[in-house]
């Protein structure tokens, strides 16, 4: 049914969250070049300390949206690896015994093993 699947593939409330701080990161770096250039010009017309003050808060403000997006997207990764949201189901070789092995093959140069020659890497 697809609303199963829709349900399943809508990010929760945390994912959004994430999402938005990554973007309003995003939109912080971006905007740190504009922010050089309008400083640049106020000190060009006199206000040094205006310019150097828009500059330097600009680096702070993306510096600190970088870090809020890191840390949170880090918090989101490890709840969904250790919840039950992330399905993550450990192979043994058991698993293995009812998969059909193709029987014709086309290829001439193709070695065939019988199950005893299959060994497990680990």
């Amino acid at each position: 049914m697809m609303t199963g699947w829709y349900a399943e593939r809508t990010p929760d409330r945390s994912a959004t969250a994430v999402i938005a701080v990554t973007l309003l990161a995003l939109l912080l770096v971006a905007a740190v070049p504009v922010a050089l250039l309008v400083g640049v010009v106020m000190m060009m017309l006199g206000y040094v300390l205006g310019g150097l003050a828009l500059f330097g808060g600009s680096i702070l403000a993306a510096a600190i949206a970088v870090a809020v997006a890191g840390m949170s997207g880090m918090r989101h990764l490890r709840k969904l690896v250790s919840g039950r949201s992330f399905r993550v189901v450990p192979l043994d070789g058991g698993q293995y015994t009812e998969v059909a092995e193709p029987q014709g093959s086309e290829y001439t140069n193709v070695v065939r093993l019988d199950r005893s020659e299959y060994t497990e890497v680990r």
